[in-house]
């Protein structure tokens, strides 16, 4: 790559727990959250805001050039998963559920962006991960497909607005 390319393609990544279910305990999210932002600072991908739910992690990203959003999540669920069964977390063996949300940003939004993840706690105290998953799905233009769970979601014919 030349000196004088330049890049920057904000994601904001959002994936869950096998089953969505309610693991990730306290501390086990606060550990979660700096194991990402460390993990992501060794492989130059620079992690602007990521925070751990119960059930599910939003994080936002610079996709780095060469990289695949595919990649990144690759990386992020991948290590993640390892390395919460390598602490031991949580009770029994810990996997992410299959497939993920993954949402562009533009740079005018990502303060907003970056906020809305650090508020997670008080936002999921009146809404449901299932719930907001839907809006952003909806949001971006894209169709639930509630019989085949989130993985699978499609274009849709009609778009909306921002969620954040």
């Amino acid at each position: 790559m030349s000196v004088h390319s330049y890049s920057r393609c904000w994601i904001h990544l959002v994936w869950g727990t096998l089953h969505r279910e309610r693991v990730l305990g306290r501390d086990a999210r606060r550990k979660l959250a700096a194991y990402l932002q460390q993990y992501a600072e060794g492989k130059q991908i620079y992690l602007k805001s990521v925070y751990g739910n119960a059930d599910h992690v939003h994080a936002l990203f610079d996709l780095p050039t060469g990289t695949t959003i595919e990649q990144v999540t690759q990386l992020f669920k991948g290590s993640s998963s390892h390395w919460i069964n390598e602490q031991r977390l949580v009770h029994g063996k810990f996997a992410w559920g299959r497939g993920y949300g993954a949402f562009s940003v533009s740079q005018s939004a990502v303060d907003t962006v970056a906020k809305y993840i650090a508020g997670q706690e008080e936002h999921h105290r009146t809404k449901t991960f299932e719930d907001e998953y839907k809006k952003f799905v909806k949001a971006y233009g894209l169709k639930w497909e509630q019989e085949k769970t989130v993985e699978t979601v499609s274009l849709g014919a009609e778009g909306g607005t921002s969620p954040h």
